[in-house]
């Protein structure tokens, strides 16, 4: 369990890890920087739309704006690691208090296409994070009074409790870091995405699964819990939307923690400046069925701006955005949130075992 922990430091050892991996994964499946490219790569890197997969087992490496490109789909093969620092406005309306915070995240997100027939893929969504949240488990513990907040099932803002007083987030200042819960998204979709106009239109169907891996109360659900998954959106060459809708209902757990019925919408609208810079948001927003009158729901609008690097063979997204929450939960919420983030990826096609 990791305790009091500094985040620029987490970032710098998670950078240092991904970086470490990709080098010695990378190295032998690519031809050489330094040699001469061949006219096939050539092609490859004068196609934008070109399959990663095919590249990669053509010996070739996919260009910066492939894998912006790549990064922005929904379902593409790719894994990412996504180093967050979100700076906010925590209030607590119950008992009239307000301090600004920060919670920073270490997210995994590993995503691969696997066929199934045809012309249809599941696409696997594996997602685990090391959150650091700026609150005490042990003050909690000690105050059996007041339920502990929880990160829910797929990411997003942290949830009052469905039931009893919420802590009054002065007395309970103080961080608790750690792991917190998985969760695993399969989703049914077409290989070949219809095309509209110089776009396509991506979509997808499935369950997801939560599992209560989190080390803190705080931290987790405490419930095993699964779902619906939907997926869809547009991908054109300047404007990408798509939507990630899932939602939760607790089935197995720990019978002291409150039940788990939470929809958790990631939505995404960026519109491209050129291959790798792109202008847009993709915030969650969270319906908390299970809280009471006035805390149900969270919802963020804002905006922002990534650009994708190359640093030697990493390629890394760089993006600062801003939101405001129109609506929050009265209890505990965020009204204003500052989110930075450095995301190291690769394709998943890298792994040998996708088959892809």
């Amino acid at each position: 369990m990791l305790r009091q922990e500094n985040a620029s430091m987490r970032l710098g050892s998670g950078l240092v890890s991904i970086l470490f991996v990709w080098l010695v994964a990378w190295s032998p499946s690519v031809a050489s920087a330094e040699g001469e490219i061949s006219a096939e790569c050539r092609a490859f890197r004068a196609d934008m739309d070109a399959n990663i997969g095919d590249i990669m087992r053509a010996g070739c490496e996919p260009t910066t704006g492939q894998m912006s490109k790549l990064m922005d789909n929904p379902i593409g093969n790719v894994a990412m690691w996504i180093n967050q620092v979100d700076l906010f406005s925590l209030t607590n309306d119950a008992f009239d208090k307000d301090r600004n915070e920060y919670q920073s995240t270490y997210m995994g997100i590993i995503q691969v296409p696997t066929s199934i027939s045809k012309n249809w893929n599941i696409i696997h969504r594996v997602v685990y994070s090391i959150p650091s949240v700026p609150l005490s488990q042990s003050k909690l513990d000690a105050a059996t009074s007041f339920p502990p907040l929880f990160e829910p099932p797929g990411g997003g803002p942290s949830q009052p409790p469905s039931t009893g007083p919420t802590a009054p987030i002065d007395r309970f200042s103080g961080r608790t870091s750690g792991f917190g819960d998985m969760y695993y998204v399969g989703l049914v979709s077409p290989k070949e995405a219809p095309k509209v106009g110089d776009g396509s239109v991506v979509w997808g169907l499935g369950l997801g699964q939560s599992f209560p891996s989190a080390s803190d109360d705080i931290l987790g659900t405490g419930k095993w819990a699964a779902g619906p998954a939907a997926l869809g959106g547009y991908l054109g060459p300047k404007f990408k939307v798509a939507a990630l809708v899932q939602n939760y209902f607790s089935y197995a757990g720990d019978n002291d923690r409150d039940k788990v019925s939470l929809m958790n919408l990631q939505y995404f609208l960026y519109y491209s400046l050129d291959e790798v810079t792109s202008i847009g948001v993709g915030p969650n927003i969270i319906a908390n069925w299970e809280a009471s009158k006035g805390n149900k729901w969270t919802v963020p609008v804002g905006i922002g701006i990534n650009r994708t690097f190359q640093f030697g063979k990493l390629p890394v997204r760089l993006g600062v955005e801003w939101y405001y929450n129109v609506v929050r939960p009265n209890s505990v919420g965020a009204n204003w949130n500052l989110r930075f983030m450095v995301i190291p990826a690769m394709p998943a096609a890298l792994f040998k075992w996708t088959g892809l």
